[in-house]
């Protein structure tokens, strides 16, 4: 049997490239690889309570990869994060925070995730209707000069009260604010928890230091991959990260812990063994490594989208959140994105390298 020939079509000369890469570094065989019985094999054994657990499965099984450990997730916080002339300008309709929900709901995504001010405005009529993520903490960028820094908008339990499933934030890994940020998001997820709702964490990387003469270093496969890391540690469900485009992080910046041989015996230059490691940074893919969509650049969405999702499945990842790709064009035209990333994770012909 052949992959879906659509999608081997949109990867074009890529397509083997893709498709028939075998990882040799960490095997599949080390991965914990989504299923539909993940959280069972996961959280079966963990301190999650059963509150937890009944959130993480109605995120899991909701929309059209209910069942199958995937996830679609439609996040749209970029009005903060981006400014909202900015973001909604293609589109004004997403100036009107119910055509968000109704984006995610029609393309058939597992849950939404966006702010406290655009699902509480929406609670009572779509609460029940499809899993909200309530992202707690922005990086706004009215202030001036602009300042980068993950700052509380509101209270885990407000989230609650409006029917959440999950909460999710940020963390700007390798900032001069990230310990206190560290504190805040670990105590708000120990809160999270105790309420029974999931946990979902931005494992974002930020220092000027990061991006050097030469190249940015704020995507590496190594520097990303211990975000990942540290947001496990502090007990996040699901991790959410960019897709990583290069390596060398640590060494090329000349910080941290590294040696020639870490790399060696860990990855490749392949962009799916590069994202694998972000998997065996989530404790083998037992937290669900879901990468994000990036950015929209018009022509090239439908097949950067495909390929984010390609590596993504193949390194053992747990699906994608996408936001700009979508909400940014016309609603038919979102709806068609976010469900052609979603065929990626239902065509079984699609394995693990």
């Amino acid at each position: 049997m052949k992959t879906d020939k659509n999608i081997v079509e949109l990867l074009g000369e890529k397509a083997d490239f893709y498709l028939e890469h075998v990882c040799e570094k960490i095997t599949k065989d080390e991965l914990q690889v989504p299923s539909k019985n993940s959280l069972e094999k996961v959280f079966g054994s963990s301190n999650r309570n059963p509150q937890v657990l009944r959130s993480l499965s109605q995120l899991y099984n909701n929309g059209n990869l209910g069942g199958t450990g995937y996830l679609s997730i439609l996040p749209v916080d970029q009005g903060i994060e981006h400014s909202a002339a900015f973001s909604f300008y293609k589109n004004p309709d997403y100036f009107d925070p119910e055509n968000i929900i109704k984006l995610a709901l029609e393309a058939g995504c597992n849950g939404v995730a966006s702010t406290f001010g655009v699902l509480g405005l929406n609670a009572r009529k779509y609460a029940h209707k499809i899993p909200f993520i309530v992202k707690i903490n922005h990086n706004e960028l009215l202030t001036y000069p602009n300042k980068y820094d993950q700052t509380l908008f509101g209270k885990v339990k407000d989230a609650w009260n409006m029917g959440a499933v999950a909460i999710g934030a940020t963390i700007y890994f390798g900032s001069k604010e990230s310990n206190r940020q560290i504190k805040e998001i670990s105590e708000a997820f120990e809160e999270a928890h105790s309420l029974g709702m999931a946990t979902i964490l931005w494992c974002y990387t930020r220092n000027k230091a990061f991006k050097t003469e030469k190249e940015d270093y704020h995507a590496a496969a190594d520097i990303t991959g211990q975000a990942n890391h540290l947001g496990v540690t502090i007990q996040a469900d699901i991790i959410k990260q960019k897709l990583p485009i290069n390596n060398f992080g640590f060494k090329n910046i000349d910080f941290g812990k590294y040696n020639a041989e870490m790399y060696e015996t860990l990855t490749t230059e392949h962009p799916i063994d590069l994202c694998r490691l972000q998997v065996a940074n989530c404790y083998m893919g037992k937290i669900g490594l879901i990468n994000s969509g990036g950015g929209s650049k018009g022509k090239s969405d439908l097949v950067d989208a495909i390929t984010t999702a390609v590596i993504n499945k193949r390194a053992g990842g747990s699906g994608l959140i996408m936001g700009r790709k979508a909400f940014q064009k016309p609603f038919s035209k979102g709806v068609k994105v976010l469900q052609s990333v979603q065929e990626v994770y239902l065509d079984d012909k699609i394995s693990i390298a």
